[in-house]
């Protein structure tokens, strides 16, 4: 459990009130958030992240002349770490949002931020020994715009998601477009492999512009993988070979069942051993 957070640059007590019921982070998701791993005092895939929160906040309209540089980003990062004693191995969840005021009169654009972190076991990424379980969630669509791809505040769809998995003894669930196609899970983006062919939904489907998605893609396109981004059916899930999720936090997780179609995971194996070695 984390004792301090980070709250605009100075370490305060976890349990301390920082915003009020004006906040238009709580009142209407006025923000976005970045999830980061810690191994040994460094930021993994760290100029990864600050491209994709910067461009992200721009988006969103934030005043970015205002936040903090990537390399005082990154000291105050780790100095939390530090002090929570999670510098080892840490999950890191750095949200950012719009201060106080109403739908049409936000007081400015000047951007908050609060920064936690939580000790990871693992200093490495490990493949699941188990693979996951999962379905589709129905009742929701993920929408295909300008904001698709950034992770915001606005988080109900994943959130009615993971209650619907949980509910159903489910590991993950997919989330399905406005076009009824997948695009990506609760948590992760996804991956499939039909014939050796390794397939994930591009960013125009409504994915969010994942980190280790980004990775993989650089990564796996300098190998001997055969890699395409490829619009995929819920129809194309189920004749996959194999299927697997990614994010930053744990790398790469396979999938056991979607449904009721059942995978393994020996191409997966192949390339975490490859994407992931020492």
């Amino acid at each position: 459990m984390h004792a301090f957070i980070n709250f605009n640059g100075a370490l305060i007590s976890a349990d301390r009130m920082i915003i009020n019921a004006d906040n238009r982070g709580f009142k209407f998701g006025d923000g976005l958030f970045e999830t980061i791993r810690i191994v040994d005092d460094t930021i993994l895939l760290a100029d990864h992240h600050f491209e994709r929160l910067i461009s992200s906040m721009k988006k969103l309209q934030f005043e970015v002349a205002h936040f903090p540089s990537a390399e005082n980003l990154s000291e105050q990062i780790l100095s939390l770490c530090k002090k929570n004693g999670h510098h080892n191995a840490a999950r890191v969840r750095l949200v950012v949002f719009r201060g106080d005021g109403g739908l049409y009169d936000t007081e400015n654009d000047l951007p908050n931020y609060i920064i936690q972190s939580w000790a990871l076991s693992n200093k490495k990424f490990e493949l699941n020994k188990n693979g996951l379980m999962t379905d589709v969630f129905y009742d929701g669509r993920k929408s295909c715009d300008n904001f698709s791809n950034i992770k915001t505040n606005n988080f109900l769809i994943y959130a009615l998601a993971s209650i619907h998995a949980k509910k159903n003894n489910l590991n993950d669930c997919m989330i399905i477009n406005s076009y009824d196609r997948v695009c990506e899970s609760t948590i992760a983006n996804i991956f499939c492999i039909k014939d050796k062919i390794i397939h994930t939904p591009p960013l125009s489907e409504g994915c969010i512009a994942g980190i280790m998605r980004r990775f993989l893609l650089e990564k796996l396109g300098r190998s001997n993988f055969l890699l395409k981004e490829t619009i995929l059916s819920v129809e194309n899930i189920k004749q996959a070979d194999e299927v697997f999720l990614t994010n930053s936090i744990f790398g790469i997780r396979w999938v056991k069942r979607f449904g009721k179609i059942d995978f393994e995971n020996t191409m997966t194996s192949e390339i975490f051993n490859d994407v992931f070695k020492d």
